[in-house]
């Protein structure tokens, strides 16, 4: 696959792929929307080798999806902290939960839910002007034309 022609290219789904189209940038933006800031945590966490991690958190904050934050002085640690930015990705992690669970769900699958209520969020795209959902519709792509 052409990454660069795609990060370039009309497509914005070639082009969001490019900033966070593997499963590593995905499970740690799932992680820090979780609130999971520390690079311990997400290596803890996802079992991530730490030498990817770096490639990743670089990659994420470079793209401005995370922001790099001082915590300690002496010694020197940084965490990284969700932007609005990578916060407006969730809903697209939590619709390929949805999927995951409807697609792939044999054995016990964890639950993403309402952290006030503790209800459980169901999430669904839909098409904002008409309320549809996506998948309801045939959709069919304009490509922009030079010129």
């Amino acid at each position: 696959m052409d990454s660069e022609k795609h990060a370039q290219g009309p497509c914005p789904i070639g082009r969001a792929l490019s900033l966070v189209g593997d499963a590593w940038s995905m499970m740690i933006l799932r992680d820090a929307g979780y609130g999971r800031t520390r690079f311990d945590q997400f290596r803890t966490g996802l079992g991530i080798a730490p030498n990817i991690l770096t490639r990743r958190l670089a990659a994420l904050t470079d793209a401005g999806l995370l922001e790099r934050r001082r915590y300690s002085e002496r010694p020197p640690r940084d965490e990284y902290v969700i932007t609005a930015r990578g916060r407006d990705f969730l809903p697209i992690l939590l619709a390929i939960g949805a999927w995951g669970r409807q697609h792939c769900g044999d054995g016990p699958l964890s639950r993403t839910v309402d952290a006030s209520t503790g209800a459980p969020i169901e999430a669904v795209v839909v098409d904002r002007a008409t309320g549809r959902p996506i998948s309801e519709i045939a959709v069919k792509v304009l490509v922009p034309t030079a010129g």
